[in-house]
């Protein structure tokens, strides 16, 4: 069966799609590319008929929301596209796994492994900017805890020359013993220090004041108290002039899709409030502290905070 959308208000769509449980729809729709300038929901009329329009953009969010992901569509005929979704599958995830050895739950033999966020636009967008935000030539000792495979400090060489970035001190902290290893293989610089460590544990390593630290999907584990770490970061392991780069997921990954909005215990869909909770606390807090904090980001969302008066 082929739905005919080509002038269908998007609540209707909605409607209808929402009851549809097959694994692949397919529907038909107006080719976006005739309408560039149009917004969603006007009309088109071409050789007597109307035709509203929605953008692929539209198409592929509305994919996501349903729980499939948009193929690539093919012309029909004329003015019109056919729109092709597959359901995702019902795959193994590291959101909800519970395995007994939870050191290992993102380690490099688990789904989170295959995960490079680097390769997400939008990530990749928000993080080089909030190390621009931060003067990143600038920050010569850097720690991050919550490593992983060290993609993140991958970035950061790419965006340095060669004797710039050697110019650095780089450390990286995770719990889990095989992330750091591979994150050894990502990383063969001799500037570059990785520590298989609890990160609430971070004194018994005697690390040296920083001058910018990295946290990505690390501070919401429920095996950390943020607050405390956010305080003692702030306090023991920032040099005066020091800076952050804290990243919280607003998303989750399933079946090779990023999918935005993070699922909130109890809620079948998703929910903020934790999240927006917790990057009040944390802003409210180092503005108390004399830092200038920005919020930006899609589905990760990035706290960029340096201190007031620095040049």
């Amino acid at each position: 069966m082929v739905y005919d959308f080509s002038h269908t208000p998007m609540y209707q769509i909605l409607r209808i799609l929402k009851e549809d449980t097959q694994d692949e729809i397919f529907f038909s729709a107006l080719n976006p590319d005739l309408t560039s300038g149009l917004y969603a929901g006007e009309t088109l009329v071409i050789e007597g008929k109307t035709y509203t329009h929605h953008s692929l953009k539209a198409w592929s969010s509305l994919a996501e929301l349903l729980g499939y992901r948009m193929l690539m569509p093919k012309i029909q005929s004329g003015c019109l596209i056919i729109v092709h979704y597959q359901k995702l599958q019902s795959v193994s995830s590291f959101h909800t796994d519970t395995i007994e050895e939870m050191t290992e739950k993102y380690g490099s033999l688990s789904i989170f492994s295959r995960i490079n966020k680097l390769e997400e636009p939008t990530f990749a967008w928000h993080y080089l900017h909030a190390l621009q935000a931060v003067k990143l030539p600038h920050r010569k000792k850097i720690l991050n805890l919550g490593i992983n495979k060290g993609y993140e400090f991958w970035g950061i060489k790419q965006m340095l020359s060669a004797e710039d970035f050697a110019t650095l001190s780089l450390t990286g902290v995770d719990y889990s013993a095989s992330a750091i290893q591979k994150a050894r293989t990502v990383l063969p610089y001799p500037n570059v220090t990785l520590y298989c460590h609890d990160i609430n544990a971070l004194d018994s390593l005697h690390l040296p004041q920083q001058d910018l630290i990295i946290s990505i999907s690390t501070l919401q584990s429920p095996a950390i108290n943020t607050k405390v770490l956010i305080m003692d970061l702030v306090q023991k392991s920032l040099t005066t002039k020091g800076a952050l780069i804290l990243g919280f997921p607003n998303a989750r990954w399933h079946d090779g899709e990023l999918i935005y909005g993070a699922k909130a215990p109890n809620y079948p869909y998703p929910e903020m409030s934790l999240l927006i909770k917790d990057i009040y606390w944390i802003k409210k807090y180092l503005q108390q502290h004399k830092f200038r904090v920005t919020i930006t980001g899609k589905e990760y969302l990035f706290l960029t905070a340096t201190k007031i008066g620095q040049k």
